[in-house]
């Protein structure tokens, strides 16, 4: 529910919206812990992981680079638009590499092009990060990275365990954002690098549609990990801007994790 300027009129209906439909932008690679050198492919694609459906248009982002030990590197310039084949539809979408050398933290983050919601009349902007690590050596994984929103994990986000809990703040500016819903996903079915396609069929859902958290007083938040793969935080509405084009944006950081099954 994309709560932050509806109306209380309108609330009902689009909760319904959301629950069925979690938007999610996805920034990918198969593994998040590197260990030699390589240029690692990404692919950037708009959908709805857990139930494995439709795939939304991606304009050309924003922006889109990486952070390593505080030095940012563009990325945009590795990008190429792609075609994503989903489950239901075909839809445009971008991939691009990250070259990993030296061992530590690589902040990866997505700044889109605001998407227009037609369903519910708004503009959806989701500022996405995920933080890749070479050589099992942490640097910077808990440091917030300077974006208009994100989510600041308070566990390795390259690290969970299944069973085990996942923290994070969700900031506005730097700050603490209280009263924020969080939507969280999993990624039922991971992109097939190759064939730009979701790697199976497979789909996910569950009484009580869509997973959902409330940042508290200090915009803290947790979730326990109950399975392996990748996970999806959507902070809604938590960035300062709330209008484009003269219409409502919905200014969304997400966060992704992978989790492991502990051997």
């Amino acid at each position: 529910m994309r709560k932050t300027l509806f109306s209380l009129a309108c609330a009902a209906s689009i909760f319904a919206a959301s629950a069925a439909n979690a938007h999610f932008q996805l920034v990918y690679t198969p593994d998040s812990n590197i260990e030699k050198p390589a240029e690692l492919p990404l692919k950037l694609v708009f959908g709805h992981p857990m139930e494995n459906g439709h795939t939304m248009d991606m304009d050309k982002p924003l922006e889109f680079y990486s952070v390593f030990k505080g030095k940012k590197t563009d990325l945009l310039d590795t990008l190429k638009p792609i075609t994503f084949t989903g489950t239901s539809n075909s839809g445009k979408a971008y991939e691009g590499s990250i070259k990993i050398k030296r061992n530590g933290d690589y902040g990866v983050v997505l700044v889109p092009s605001p998407y227009m919601e037609k369903s519910e009349d708004i503009y959806i902007q989701q500022i996405t990060k995920v933080i890749l690590n070479k050589g099992t050596a942490p640097t910077d994984w808990n440091e917030p990275m300077g974006l208009k929103t994100e989510i600041l994990p308070l566990n390795k986000p390259y690290g969970a365990i299944v069973g085990s809990t996942f923290s994070g703040v969700v900031l506005k500016e730097g700050k603490p954002a209280a009263g924020v819903e969080i939507e969280i996903e999993h990624m039922t079915a991971e992109p097939d690098m190759t064939a730009n396609k979701p790697s199976s069929d497979a789909s996910a859902t569950h009484p009580g549609g869509t997973i959902v958290a409330i940042s508290d007083q200090n915009g803290q938040f947790s979730f326990g990990i109950p399975k392996a793969g990748y996970w999806g935080f959507a902070a809604l509405g938590s960035g300062p801007d709330t209008e484009f084009n003269g219409k409502e944006l919905s200014q969304d950081a997400v966060l992704w994790i992978q989790a492991f099954d502990l051997k």
